[in-house]
């Protein structure tokens, strides 16, 4: 029966008749001509491949995002590790010596201070890459990749009160929102403490920022691993395309669609499973009238 339901498989979806591959149809040499030039060609690969990861497919009622998708948010959470990271640079939080003109008499003098410019491009860089990746996290619908993003929403959330005495505020959807002019106002004690260190808040997210990036490369080769031939040796990611347009995972209000999605895959396949039980079923009942009929 699997050896059947596989020839309707490849024979359905290939374009091509590989009855004679599968062991039926053609006898003699010509079975064994076919058999090596489609090893040969490739297509028997191809074929097998097809098979193997539609019968995987069937046994999965929630799939997760495309490898392409999966990349693009360990690319963006390798970026705000690194923008974190930047920010315990200890030659951030030094003072610096710059020469200040008075704008009156056009006086020059050497002042020594701390570097407010840069300090202040490294804080919007690292909330712009925080943004970005709660952002494409919160669209994902990869269970790991969520796990780890929330947790990094909760440490973020649990800082809030520290984080709104240097300029940087919750905003909707859990994104960042930083007041240049306050954190140019800050104490600099408490940005450092906030920014720097083993245990600081820039510290915990490089962290959380590594294990999404993590959790994202592994799933994004499982994807890659589930995709399939297509009749012309092209990829298509089979699970991919039953869950397309069905995400709708937002970590900012912590509302989801994500029971309803599972619901409906889940319907899906219970039906298909049926529609097959019914199926075999019918053919069963015709081979015991054929050889009743015989007897």
């Amino acid at each position: 029966m699997a050896n059947d339901y596989m020839k309707d498989y490849v024979n359905s979806n290939s374009g091509y008749d590989m009855t004679a591959l599968l062991g039926g149809g053609v006898n003699g040499s010509g079975s064994m001509l076919s058999d090596y030039a489609s090893i040969k060609n490739g297509s028997y690969k191809k074929m097998m491949k097809a098979y193997c990861a539609k019968q995987e497919a069937e046994k999965v009622s929630v799939s997760g995002d495309t490898a392409q998708k999966l990349t693009l948010m360990k690319s963006s959470a390798d970026a705000l590790k690194k923008s974190a990271e930047a920010l315990s640079d200890p030659s951030l939080w030094e003072k610096k010596k710059f020469t200040k003109k008075d704008e009156e008499t056009g006086e020059e003098t050497e002042v020594e201070d701390y570097d407010w410019e840069a300090i202040t491009k490294a804080v919007k860089s690292f909330a712009d890459d925080y943004n970005t990746v709660v952002e494409q996290t919160g669209n994902s619908d990869t269970g790991s990749v969520l796990q780890q993003a929330v947790w990094m929403t909760d440490t973020t959330e649990k800082t809030q009160k520290l984080l709104s005495k240097i300029g940087l505020n919750i905003g909707k959807g859990n994104k960042l929102e930083l007041d240049e002019e306050e954190l140019k106002k800050a104490n600099i004690n408490t940005l450092k403490s906030t920014f720097s260190g083993h245990g600081s808040f820039a510290d915990k997210v490089s962290r959380k920022a590594g294990s999404i990036s993590r959790a994202a490369s592994s799933a994004a080769a499982a994807a890659k691993a589930r995709a399939t031939y297509t009749k012309n040796g092209k990829y298509s990611d089979t699970l991919s395309e039953w869950m397309s347009g069905a995400i709708d995972k937002k970590i900012g209000d912590k509302s989801s669609d994500k029971d309803r999605t599972k619901d409906t895959i889940q319907q899906a396949i219970d039906k298909r499973e049926k529609e097959k039980a019914e199926q075999e079923k019918k053919e069963q009942e015709k081979k015991e009238k054929e050889k009743a009929d015989r007897v």
